[in-house]
Parts: C-alpha cells; sequence; structure tokens
C-alpha cells in the first residue's frame, strides 16, 4: 500500500513541476518587442504567460538607454514592477526600482527611459497604439 501511495505523490510533484515555469531576470534571452506589429528600437521582451493574440498575461520588458516607448491606450488595467532602473512617464513622473504603476482602463500614454530599465509587465487586454 505505502508504494502505491509514494507513486501517487511522486506522479503530482512531477506534474507540478511540468507545470512550474522559475524565470531568473538576469538570465534570459530577450527577443525584440514587436506587440504593435512592428519592432520597436530599444525594446525587447521575455514572455512568462503572454498571448500576443489576446494581450493578456505577463512578460519581462527591457528598454534600453535613450529608448522611448510608442504612446498607448490601454484597453484593459496595464500594471508594471520597476525591477531595475528607472523610466519616466510623459507627464514628467519618475519611476524607480521597486515601485508598482497601475493604468486604469482608457488612459493613454508613453514612458521614456534615460538610464535603461527592467519592468514586470501584467496585461489583461492588448494594447492599442496611438
Amino acid at each position: 500500500m505505502w508504494k502505491s501511495k509514494y507513486r501517487n505523490i511522486k506522479t503530482l510533484l512531477v506534474k507540478l513541476v511540468k507545470s512550474r515555469k522559475i524565470i531568473n531576470p538576469t538570465k534570459l534571452k530577450f527577443t525584440p518587442f514587436t506587440n504593435y506589429g512592428k519592432q520597436i528600437s530599444g525594446m525587447s521582451w521575455y514572455k512568462i504567460s503572454y498571448d500576443q493574440n489576446t494581450g493578456a498575461g505577463s512578460y519581462i520588458l527591457k528598454m534600453a538607454p535613450g529608448t522611448r516607448s510608442l504612446r498607448h491606450k490601454h484597453q484593459n488595467y496595464e500594471e508594471f514592477y520597476v525591477l531595475e532602473g528607472e523610466l519616466i512617464d510623459e507627464d514628467n513622473t519618475t519611476f524607480k526600482k521597486g515601485d508598482i504603476i497601475s493604468y486604469k482602463p482608457g488612459s493613454e500614454h508613453s514612458s521614456f527611459s534615460k538610464k535603461g530599465c527592467l519592468l514586470l509587465v501584467f496585461l489583461r487586454k492588448k494594447n492599442k497604439a496611438l
């Protein structure tokens, strides 16, 4: 009886390990950011759970020094956590390492990074480029 219980636990652990993703942001292979249908110079990303068809999920966004995002409208909530660097919004608000930012649906903006930054982004629906 203990052998069958052991097999069941082992099966559950194997399923858990196969369904889990552990990510170290310092060891990722980023690809060009193409979420608006074209590559944006200086921006790259690593998709964690992001579905490009629905726009829902999460990804890590890297912005090189001097990079500006496209102006866009949020179709749903957009939230991000600044892992490294600084990001400056168009109203000159500076987001720094450790800040969590949340934009409401319908809001519009673009951002700029003088020094470069690394963001953990959460979307519920794809943003619309303006």
